[in-house]
């Protein structure tokens, strides 16, 4: 780059080739630019001299780079900055508007970095008002970019920034310059009220939103959220919004109708979520608010701008601010409510009967509605709150609104039909049952009324019609309903006997609708959609009615069994129970291909099974104990359906919790006696068929099943059931599915998960008696499968989707180690005692398959990762010895994971990286530092190892520092661990390393930083004793504070 024509020839090629190999080319050219620091004053050549906005924007972007990433001398940063705003004041009005973006970003960048180092970079405010007071339009609009885009600035995280002085910066600049800039843009709104639709009044308000949606407690809500807080002013706010004027600008501003009336929305949205307590008194609160009341009252009143989706969506959220932010009384008592609240009443409905343009906004109408009624119970005031003439017609328009748009639903085949995802439809339905109980009487009334004709049509049709799937869509609407109501009992607990009886009278008719969705043809229909949204429904609907009504903590009311007892002859809970349990076996029986009825039906079953009462009474039911016996394809049809297959251990898992609630021997060896046969089958198949797809399948089933059974074994005596059942007599089928099927991750992965299963010690089930030998035998056999395994899978070549193919696989055997190897279940040291190679055999492969994957595939899959590290953090803290005994090139691989698992996002594989280097540094300290004589083989590999790898021990202690310093991390605690006994084995790897943390600080704070680093082990002693490392800890975080203080 001889010319700056040349240069400027290549940012043009990098910014508008159409050729990927040309941009390549031009980014790997100038990527000196963002690069090197002597490239600064060449980037201000640029900005000085060149014609072309390629290059300009070239080198705006690239020393925003560099006032980002690197530490450049205090000076040099204010010299920038200074040029820039006198760059801007020059240059600025004739810039295409990206590259004027560009260097207001950049000076705003360097401004929010230098805040806390130096007074001229606070003087941004001043050298804005600058611009504003040329009177020229141009430098005005580029004022208010100024401001904006510093705001926004302040505001944003930037990832290279530490959390502590992100917060620091941002509080200062509240405190300082926030207020300020506020007032300076309601100023420009008053000035530039009569210039219509001019972009500085769009400018304006968009630095009054800037200000308004300021993260002023450092709480970081989600900006890609609707959703906002309380809008937490400072307290020296308060004389700018009591003024009426402040409220009033911006609804001149949006009854402008302009483009950014949106905006002006968005701005009395935040002030009508500011704070209760800014307000002088309850005058001065009241009057803000009967203000915000009439501005919305003459919205609704004219209509203005809400055929706009964007104004209506944000209109919307504003009113259900009402209610968030406002308690009933006030509401009641501000000037003009009877008014309003009508006038929200017919926006609502009409917003209703418009529901497919209305969409989603239409629940913060919905919202303000449920928050009323909710605070009737707590209203005190003689005026009417007009609730009882309104709710009744919103529930009427809602309900009619979802039958109506059924249709539409049903004849889009390409749209989202709500019924298909009840969790979410469930949540929607969260401010609708409010509404309901408010008036509970005369709304089941209602409700009962609108279905009984649909249930009578759906009684009628007998056969498949598009009439039936509209018919079924209409009932698992209101089934969904009928599911809201009961849930709001459980969250709020409403309760009283009225409500109770008017519970069982709503649940009777889905009750009775289960009859007929039972009966008859509709059992064949269980491919059809329309069924299956009607049955999620009612599964969802008998969820909610068991943990209200049945169950351990659900409330044994006489009046609901009464009441069902009159309409269904239902008098207790073990009927009701009875009604659920047979829903589930027909549901079982009936669905064979659809998994998500059968997996929503399963976990119904596991959560009545899960309970203590619950699963008792479970027992008793004549079609559970039917169940049990009948554990097979003619009851079950979909354990045959392999899309299903992974339904099977949900299944066999809620079984066998069933199974051992009655703790007998006998009753538990009938159980498994349809496992035994499949047992046995296979473990007869010879060789030759072993491979067939008959005996796959089959096994792979088994291997499913027996998890579910595993899982079921809470306890050491229902443990020691399944243990003695199945060792020594059928764990070698095991080693034979893998000596056939060891390249078939279909196979292989249910096969070792049921292992992983086996060998979790959960409630300290694999506890054997001290006589037994079993928790020997147990790992020996942990370690011929992963040995077999590992054997088979390495030499495998490799295919194009190495997760699935191998290391999904490899990784569970990771998993299955790590249980077995801190499982504390048997005792290690009598293998090496005995000269049994189990544990050597298994950590030799397990190390070969680990050393088989590259590092950027374990980080790359998040599950390889999470067992990969827990792998080693289980390995370096109790078979230390192995891991030093490693050869050199394996050693550095497991180590140089380590550091980079400590620079991961995940604070427990960071956490698991930290132990392990901890747990090696302290046994090199003891052994080595403080250690009388090097004698042991593993003490002196130790002292070998860590002399050879001196410089990458040294860049993890480095790491270690540099996520104290540079990240805000709740790990510090265990990250403070290593970092001590990494100092402590080396003071001069410490000292090195400080040298070079201190070097990478502008000169000017040096010495500051290191008066750090002598504090760091001030009162630390030579010793890694509880006490010492708990005051090195709490040096780390003192140091942490003071290092990025300014």
């Amino acid at each position: 780059m001889e010319t700056l024509a040349q240069l400027e020839a290549l940012c043009e090629r990098l910014y508008n080739s159409q050729d990927s190999v040309e941009r390549a080319h031009a980014e790997n050219t100038l990527k000196c630019f963002s690069l090197n620091t002597d490239y600064i004053s060449r980037c201000q050549y640029v900005l000085d001299n060149a014609s072309s906005p390629y290059a300009l924007m070239l080198a705006s972007s690239s020393l925003l780079k560099q006032v980002t990433e690197q530490s450049l001398p205090l000076q040099l940063r204010i010299d920038i900055r200074n040029y820039l705003i006198n760059y801007l004041a020059s240059k600025g009005p004739e810039l295409e508007p990206f590259v004027l973006g560009s260097l207001i970003q950049l000076f705003c960048r360097i401004t929010k970095y230098g805040w806390l180092d130096d007074d001229k970079f606070r003087d941004v405010v001043k050298e804005a008002m600058n611009f504003l007071s040329q009177g020229a339009q141009y430098h005005y609009a580029i004022g208010l970019k100024i401001l904006n885009q510093l705001v926004s600035e302040i505001n944003q995280h930037n990832p290279g920034l530490p959390a502590i002085r992100q917060r620091r910066i941002a509080s200062s600049f509240r405190d300082r310059s926030l207020f300020e800039i506020f007032q300076i843009s309601l100023t420009s709104l008053f000035q530039l009220k009569t210039d219509v639709g001019s972009k500085l009044q769009e400018l304006s308000l968009l630095l009054s939103l800037s200000c308004l949606s300021f993260d002023f407690m450092g709480t970081s809500y989600d900006e890609s959220s609707d959703e906002i807080g309380t809008v937490q002013v400072p307290s020296c706010w308060k004389p700018s919004l009591e003024d009426s004027s402040t409220l009033q600008i911006f609804f001149d501003y949006y009854a402008m109708n302009q483009t950014f009336s949106k905006e002006a929305l968005e701005c009395l949205l935040r002030l009508a979520s500011t704070r209760r307590s800014l307000f002088s008194n309850d005058t001065a609160r009241m009057k803000f608010l009967s203000h915000l009341m009439q501005g919305t009252k003459e919205i609704l009143q004219m209509g203005i701008g809400l055929a706009d989706h964007d104004n209506y969506h944000a209109f919307c959220r504003l009113l259900g601010r009402f209610k968030i932010n406002y308690q009933l009384s006030e509401l009641v008592n501000a000037e003009g409510y009877s008014e309003w609240i009508r006038l929200v009443a017919e926006f609502t409905l009409k917003s209703l009967q418009s529901w497919k343009w209305a969409g989603s906004s239409v629940y913060y109408l919905l919202n303000l509605w449920s928050r009323s009624v909710t605070s009737v119970r707590y209203f005190k005031s003689d005026k009417p709150n007009l609730l009882d003439e309104y709710v009744p017609k919103v529930i009427e328009g809602f309900v009619s609104s979802r039958f109506d748009s059924l249709q539409s639903e049903l004849s889009d085949e390409l749209g989202e039909n709500p019924l298909d995802n009840v969790e979410v439809l469930q949540d929607q339905l969260e401010f609708f049952p409010y509404l309901c109980r408010f008036q509970y009487e005369s709304c089941s009334s209602y409700l009962m009324k609108i279905v009984e004709p649909i249930m009578q049509t759906y009684m009628e049709i007998h056969v498949d019609s598009y009439e039936l799937s509209v018919t079924e869509s209409k009932l698992a609407w209101f089934t969904h309903i009928v599911a809201a109501i009961l849930k709001t009992k459980q969250i709020s607990g409403f309760s009283g006997e009225s409500h109770e009886v008017l519970d069982a009278e709503i649940s009777a008719c889905v009750l009775q609708l289960i009859n007929f969705t039972d009966s008859g043809f509709h059992n064949k229909r269980c491919g059809d959609v329309s069924k299956q949204r009607l049955d999620r429904a009612i599964l969802t609907f008998l969820q909610h009615l068991r943990r209200c009504y049945i169950g351990d903590q659900a409330v044994l009311s006489s009046k609901l069994y009464a009441r069902l007892s009159e309409l269904l002859g239902l008098h207790d809970h073990l009927l009701l129970l009875s009604v659920i349990v047979g829903k589930i076996a027909t549901n079982l029986k009936y669905y064979t291909k659809c998994k998500e009825v059968i997996d929503h039906t399963l976990n119904l079953f596991l959560e009545m099974t899960s309970g203590y009462m619950t699963g008792k009474l479970l027992l008793k039911l004549d079609t559970v104990k039917h169940i049990i016996s009948n554990q097979n394809r003619e009851q079950f049809p979909f354990i045959e359906n392999w899309e299903c297959f992974r339904s099977r251990t949900t299944m066999y898992y809620t079984i066998g919790m069933l199974i051992f609630l009655e703790d007998s021997p006998l009753k538990f060896k009938s159980s498994m006696e349809p496992f035994l046969q499949v047992l046995l089958r296979l473990e007869s198949t010879p060789d030759a068929l072993f491979q067939s797809d008959a005996v796959k399948y089959t096994f792979i089933g088994l291997m499913r099943d027996l998890r579910g059974i595993a899982m079921a074994t809470n306890s050491r005596r229902t443990y020691g059931f399944f243990f003695d059942w199945l060792y020594p007599a059928h764990l070698p089928l095991l080693l034979k599915g893998i000596a056939h099927y060891a390249d078939i991750p279909e196979v292989t992965t249910p096969l070792l998960k049921f292992m992983a299963e086996l060998v979790l010690n959960r409630t300290q089930r694999l506890i054997f008696d001290s006589s037994s030998p079993n928790g020997i035998l147990l790992f020996r056999e942990v370690s011929k499968l992963i040995v077999a395994y590992g054997s088979r899978i390495l030499p495998i070549p490799n295919k194009a989707d190495m997760y699935a193919s191998k290391y999904k696989g490899m990784s569970i055997c990771l998993v299955i180690l790590t249980r077995a190897l801190s499982g504390n279940f048997v005792n290690f040291g009598i293998f090496e005692l005995y000269g049994d190679r189990a544990l050597v055999d298994a950590l030799d492969i397990t190390i070969k398959m680990i050393l088989s994957i590259p590092l950027a595939d374990i980080f790359a899959f998040r599950k390889v990762a999470a067992a990969y590290f827990a792998f080693l953090e289980t390995l370096f803290n109790g078979h230390l010895s192995f891991v030093l005994s490693l050869d050199k090139s394996a050693f550095m691989l497991v180590i140089g994971s380590l550091e980079s698992g400590l620079k991961d996002l995940s604070e427990k594989i960071s956490s698991q990286c930290a132990y392990a280097i901890d747990n090696l540094a302290t046994f090199y300290f003891t052994h080595v530092t403080v250690g009388e004589s090097v004698t042991s083989p593993a003490a002196v590999n130790v002292a070998g190892l860590i002399s050879d790898f001196a410089e990458l021990f040294s860049r993890i202690l480095r790491t270690l520092f540099e996520i104290v310093i540079l990240e805000d991390r709740g790990n510090q605690w265990t990250l403070s661990r290593a970092i001590l006994s990494m100092i402590l084995i080396s003071e001069e790897m410490f000292t090195n390393i400080k040298a070079q943390i201190l070097a990478s600080y502008p000169q000017d704070q040096y010495q500051r930083l290191s008066l750090c680093f002598d504090k760091l082990m001030q009162d630390v002693t030579l010793s890694l004793e509880a006490k010492n490392r708990d005051k090195f800890s709490q040096n780390l975080t003192r140091f942490k504070s003071e290092f990025c203080a300014k």
